[in-house]
């Protein structure tokens, strides 16, 4: 995983997190609600690529795959 990565999900953390205390004193929970799940599919599909590769590692690791 590269440190570029890590930079990125802390950027839309702080960003997801600004964004919802704005919409939240605003008045408008739900979407703020709404920018919290979208960030946080947005870092879990930059993510998929590395989780997969995890499992492929512990597949190999004890020999699992036929």
């Amino acid at each position: 995983m590269s440190v570029a990565l890590l930079f990125k999900m802390a950027a839309v953390g702080i960003l997801v997190m600004i964004l919802g205390q704005v919409l939240k004193n605003s008045g408008k929970e739900e979407y703020s609600f709404f920018v919290g799940l979208a960030g946080l599919i947005l870092v879990l599909s930059w993510l998929v690529p590395y989780i997969s590769e995890l499992f492929e590692t512990v597949e190999n690791l004890f020999q699992l795959g036929g």
